[in-house]
């Protein structure tokens, strides 16, 4: 649940490698690894999660421990934290809070989130209020400025040349 600081020269945190003719992907992130995939209904193998499963995990992780978190500061009796998650793509026209082409579709994320504990109505409210308050839900909500850049190294040649 850390949020990174901007720093271009900091070492990657995670880092990515596939075959050019696969879906499968080899993720390292720190000192861990994990494969990630597409169904066999699409050409993939299964042989992990798929790339917006991931993105699930990671609402849902920081959402039950961002809840966690604040339960233990509180003293509150949050016993455990149950995030079920879904993705989707709906008509923009099907957004209440969408103002753009109705023809265009959006993201959409369906969060539900199981409490466990002797929590009072007025705990759990304020847990469902805490709980969009996450890094990972406020980093998705956010406008994001992702840089996509072609490294310099095994494959081009030191003039950016293709070998």
């Amino acid at each position: 649940m850390t949020e990174g600081m901007a720093d271009s020269n900091a070492p990657w945190r995670v880092i990515v490698e596939g075959a050019g003719n696969a879906y499968r992907q080899d993720v390292t992130a720190g000192r861990h690894r994990l494969a990630t995939d597409e169904p066999v209904t699409v050409g993939g193998t299964d042989a992990g999660p798929t790339s917006y499963d991931l993105l699930l995990a990671a609402l849902g992780s920081c959402t039950s421990m961002t809840l966690g978190m604040y339960a233990r500061r509180k003293g509150w009796p949050l016993e455990d934290v149950r995030v079920r998650l879904r993705h989707s793509r709906i008509h923009a026209s099907d957004c209440e809070h969408c103002e753009t082409d109705p023809k265009a579709m959006i993201d959409r994320i369906d969060c539900e989130i199981e409490l466990s504990g002797p929590l009072d109505a007025a705990q759990r409210a304020r847990l469902l209020e805490i709980a969009d308050r996450c890094p990972v839900h406020r980093t998705l909500v956010a406008e994001v400025d992702i840089r996509t850049r072609l490294a310099e190294g095994p494959g081009t040649e030191p003039d950016g040349q293709i070998y």
